[in-house]
């Protein structure tokens, strides 16, 4: 250890330079004045000048009573500066001197007997002005008082970082005596926080002297491990009034209350954007499956790492009283699974499209047949068996960590549909009350959105057996032509079942084709489509002309609901190669004729059946060997954000290309022209007459 290092910062042996720091006794700027046995003044310091006016060359070898002391007060002097010198007693008081501008001070004295080597004795006198000193007793008892007494916690730390002073509020919030933070730095006595951050903290502030405020930090103390605590914490340096730094102060305040008050605000928030995100994208479509992926993306990862959204089987197949009773088991179709990130609970969900069966005793079963949510704030493992469907699902999901489960009944108009299952893995926040309440709501949203679906997709199955069975009939090949069709339902099930397309024998070898949409959508105009086929097929029977067959469908058509329907019916006669054709509001046919830019025939348009009294008129169109008729319904060319000119060129330009293979040409045209979601359906029918087939 070197020469100096007995020594502490700022002291020195005997020799050493002065110091550069300041200190207490500078504020208080304490005098020395020390007197000989005849009480004459030998030794007069700098702040003895300072506080009382007179330089060392006028006050030494002075009688020190005579230079400072009133005269009305010379004899107390004496006799106390006689008692100091015998008994060699000390005394201390406050005496009032005389300055030399004056005035009289009041001055805080201690005054002790000093002897030298060879005996002889003198008085020194410790001096300070009484103001000051009282001045600096009243800010040290103020600044104890506040420490002791402040509600903020408050600490000193050394230039090591070690704890030197921890006030009582700061034991409270700590939750650990004083004892245990002095000489401890903040890794050996803050282990509940992020330690590392703090200490580079303070570290900052001690080497810039920058104060860092209010840095926010979370916990759990040891008091309380079971709840999230919060503070506010600032650093400042610590200096002495000569600018030495002598450590760090900390003050910390508990932000709890706040906290969780900003917390659950937030939260607030959070759930009603949740809710908001469910109206805007659960059930944009009358799907089922893609309701419940909808359902399922909107949970993850906000309210759970993971959801499953399960349905009744029997409910999906339209079964009255699909809930199962007390003490059944319940069949669950899934169709959908979301996760927030790659977890073994995953597999443990049924996967989309699975059926699997649930036994009483499951958590599923009780949430349908009860119709309540069932919280599982913590999970056991005991209750892994409940909440899987089989051992390996228990399994899959103890070694993922389930932490917390929730299963919500999906219930619409008092029906029990399925159950929405939530799980907790890495977000150690068990499910609660407030996340019940949210859950339900999403699931009564999610499960009306999935019963309109249900409804809609039932609707569908029901229109479309009706469209397929009034349309069973396969139209034969007739003399002189070849014919392809194709019929498209609608993707939406209330707009199914209005359009009809057929291929009818005439006599003389003739054949009418027709195209008809009906005007609305779902059963009635299903059912409105196969009156109009029969009566159509009926009155073609009978050769009549286009245009007079068309009053009579028209006439027909008024009595029927939905009453009004579009229609184009032609009359192709392989003798003479021509065709008649009349229409009722339809969109035009188009002509393809080889080497030459397809047409569509320029028709008197009429009325759509249904009008009643509206006369139609029929054109004659020359029909040769390869030539092509195409008849379709609007839903092959209408769009919303396209004009039907452009639609009815750009299904001309397609038809410019030619195809030999009429089967061929349809799904092309489907292809080309249909959107995966279009709200209508299509009926197509393309006939090309055939070379050597005309009768003459």
């Amino acid at each position: 250890m070197g020469a100096t290092d007995a020594f502490p910062d700022g002291v020195g042996p005997v020799g050493a330079g002065p110091s550069d720091h300041g200190g207490l006794l500078d504020a208080l700027g304490v005098a020395a004045v020390m007197l000989d046995a005849n009480g004459r003044i030998a030794l007069w310091s700098p702040q003895a000048e300072e506080l009382f006016g007179w330089s060392a060359e006028e006050a030494l070898g002075r009688p020190a009573a005579r230079l400072l002391v009133p005269p009305d007060r010379h004899d107390l002097v004496l006799n106390l500066f006689a008692q100091v010198m015998a008994g060699g007693e000390t005394w201390a008081g406050v005496f009032p001197v005389r300055h030399k501008d004056g005035t009289t001070r009041l001055v805080e004295f201690r005054n002790m007997r000093l002897t030298d080597e060879q005996g002889h004795a003198y008085a020194l006198g410790i001096a300070t002005d009484r103001s000051v000193l009282r001045q600096v007793e009243r800010d040290l008892a103020l600044s104890v008082r506040l420490v002791a007494q402040s509600p903020i916690g408050l600490a000193v730390l050394d230039t090591d970082l070690r704890y030197v002073m921890v006030n009582p509020a700061l034991e409270r919030i700590n939750g650990m005596p004083a004892s245990a933070h002095v000489g401890r730095d903040a890794h050996e006595a803050l282990g509940f926080l992020d330690t590392d951050t703090i200490t580079a903290s303070m570290r900052k502030v001690l080497a810039t002297g920058t104060p860092r405020l209010n840095q926010f930090l979370v916990g759990y103390p040891p008091d309380d491990p079971g709840s999230e605590h919060a503070w506010s914490v600032s650093h400042y340096r610590l200096e002495d009034p000569g600018g030495r730094v002598l450590g760090l102060a900390t003050s910390v305040v508990d932000v709890t209350e706040q906290h969780r008050a900003a917390s659950e605000a937030a939260r607030a928030r959070r759930r009603l954007a949740v809710i908001a995100d469910a109206s805007a994208t659960v059930g944009t479509t009358l799907d089922v499956d893609q309701t419940a992926h909808e359902l399922a993306d909107v949970i993850v990862p906000e309210l759970a790492d993971l959801a499953a959204v399960d349905v009744l089987d029997a409910v999906l197949d339209g079964r009255r009283q699909a809930t199962p009773g007390p003490g059944d088991a319940a069949r669950f179709r899934a169709l959908a699974v979301a996760t927030a990130f790659p977890t073994d609970a995953v597999h443990a969900a049924d996967p989309a499209g699975q059926i699997a069966s649930y036994e009483a005793d499951r958590v599923i079963t009780r949430c349908v047949t009860t119709g309540r949510p069932v919280l599982m704030a913590r999970v056991r493992d005991e209750d892994l068996e409940r909440i899987a469907v089989d051992s390996r699902g228990a399994a899959l999901l103890a070694k993922a960590g389930l932490r917390s489960y929730l299963a919500v009944p999906l219930t619409a108009r008092g029906e029990v549909l399925g159950a929405l299952s939530l799980y907790r893995v890495r977000n150690e926040l068990p499910f609660d009350e407030d996340d019940v309440v949210l859950a339900v709501e999403l699931s009564a949203r999610a499960a009306v959105a999935i019963d309109n679906a249900r409804s809609y997709q039932s609707e569908r199955r029901t229109a479309l057996t009706l469209q397929r069975h009034l349309m069973s009939h396969q139209p034969p090949q007739p003399p002189g032509m070849e014919i392809a069709h194709r019929y498209q339902p609608a993707r939406a099930a209330g707009e199914i079942g209005g359009d009809w397309f057929d291929a009818i024998p005439v006599a003389g070898d003739k054949t009418a084709l027709v195209v008809g949409d009906v005007m609305g959508s779902g059963i009635n105009a299903a059912a409105t489509m196969g009156q109009l086929r029969t009566t159509t097929r009926a009155l073609a029977d009978l050769d009549l002309e286009p245009a007079q067959l068309l009053r009579h469908l028209d006439h027909i058509a008024a009595g029927l609901d939905p009453s009004f329907a579009t229609c184009v019916y032609a009359v192709f006669d392989p003798r003479r190669q021509e065709c008649r054709i009349a229409s009722a509001g339809h969109l035009p046919p188009v002509v393809v004729r080889p080497g030459r830019r397809p047409e569509l025939l320029d028709l008197p348009t009429g009325a759509p059946l249904g009008v009643g009294g509206v006369p139609f008129e029929q054109t004659v169109v020359a029909l040769r060997p390869a030539d092509q008729l195409v008849l379709y319904t609007d839903g092959l060319v209408e769009t919303r954000d396209e004009s039907i000119d452009t639609r009815l060129d750009t299904l001309v330009d397609l038809l410019a290309i030619p195809r030999d293979d009429l089967e061929e040409l349809c799904d092309h045209l489907l292809g080309a022209l249909r959107q995966p979601h279009d709200h209508d359906d299509v009926a197509l029918l393309v006939a090309r007459v055939t070379e050597g087939d005309a009768i003459r």
